[in-house]
């Protein structure tokens, strides 16, 4: 029997989580709900499923199996929580939350609920980010030396001027590393492991009206040894597409969006000649280097697949909570030593302590 998903939150993204589910055999979109009634509604309309205007009444509707939650990245503690008292799996849109507090909550409370738990990373998902990471766990590249993510993308003032939540610390979390290149972080950790320590700037240079940056830099060190550069803009006109590169003392590789760019390596495999061969033939577009709307839902389901699967089985899924909350941890240290000018050891002891996010005090 299908599984049947609400959406908690009808904004921009829900529409590819709609149309994901109805790409993921044994899934079905049951219901939506939504703060706002006509976002809920709208949905409703567009996809056949059914509206909820109270979070609660959806989550007493037993055709509801599993939530996908697309809130404002402040948002997503309270109904994670909720769907997971309820005995719903939980599906997280990254981050999984701004701090790592309530990201550890959300976990205990799906743990505590045996429920599964799984953040949104679709870029592990696709075929070339599964090819990179498999040469990485097979030691292609010899030793890591160094592995870097680049988000060089544009937003528009309109674009944070669209929603009041949009560039504050408090829902959005941050700017361009929380919001946009915490994707390619993710995907970053999960080919050259954990960070030892950061450096980092960070700075606001095009936008008005925000508090957070659209510009940051960061140096790292990661525990392996190998040394790696995140850089993340909303400010560099027109957006170009990201970038992750891994190089090693025997073969380096680029992947570019969805494209495998360049796959260099010292002891050549026969497989090697069809994924040059499928290189030469790119196909991926521009990603939400300028439009955040201009991105597929495809591996959005084969995510949802992921996680229907490990549902069915009883297993973890393979970005499951722990996983989601790693790239909030380094996000935060970047910030924290952006902040203070030092280098920020990891893993974190507890949520640092940011200026930018401490509210004036009421004289």
């Amino acid at each position: 029997m299908a599984l049947g998903f609400g959406i908690i939150g009808c904004g921009m993204i829900a529409d590819f989580h709609a149309r994901a589910i109805a790409n993921v055999a044994g899934a079905r979109l049951a219901a939506c709900f939504d703060t706002r009634p006509e976002a809920a509604d709208r949905l409703a309309a567009a996809t056949g499923c059914r509206a909820y205007h109270r979070l609660d009444d959806m989550l007493a509707n037993p055709a509801v199996d599993v939530v996908t939650i697309g809130t404002p990245s402040g948002a997503h503690l309270e109904p994670a929580v909720a769907a997971a008292r309820a005995g719903k799996h939980v599906i997280v849109e990254k981050p999984l939350e701004i701090t790592l507090s309530r990201c550890d909550r959300i976990i205990r409370e799906c743990d505590k609920a045996g429920v599964v738990l799984s953040t949104i990373f679709p870029s592990r998902f696709h075929a070339a980010s599964v090819e990179l990471r498999r040469a990485v766990d097979q030691g292609r590249f010899g030793r890591l030396v160094a592995g870097d993510a680049y988000v060089k993308w544009y937003r528009t003032q309109k674009y944070y001027d669209s929603g009041a939540w949009r560039g504050t610390w408090e829902l959005d979390g941050g700017g361009a590393l929380m919001n946009q290149a915490i994707h390619s972080v993710d995907l970053l950790l999960s080919m050259m492991g954990p960070v030892a320590e950061v450096r980092a700037q960070t700075a606001l240079l095009a936008h008005q009206r925000i508090a957070v940056e659209d510009h940051a830099v960061a140096a790292l060190r990661f525990v392996n040894g190998a040394l790696g550069v995140i850089e993340a803009s909303t400010a560099i006109y027109p957006g170009y597409l990201k970038r992750i590169e891994i190089h090693g003392t025997e073969g380096s590789a680029m992947l570019e969006e969805e494209d495998l760019v360049k796959w260099d390596f010292a002891k050549k495999k026969p497989r090697d000649r069809a994924i040059v061969e499928k290189m030469a033939a790119r196909h991926g577009g521009g990603g939400g280097a300028a439009d955040p709307a201009a991105i597929g839902h495809q591996a959005h389901a084969a995510q949802f697949r992921e996680v229907v699967r490990a549902i069915h089985k009883g297993t973890a899924p393979a970005v499951d909570g722990p996983e989601g909350r790693r790239s909030v941890e380094v996000i935060l240290a970047i910030y924290k030593a952006a902040e203070t000018g030092r280098a920020i050891s990891l893993p974190l002891a507890s949520d640092p302590v940011l200026k930018a996010r401490k509210k004036p005090s009421k004289n």
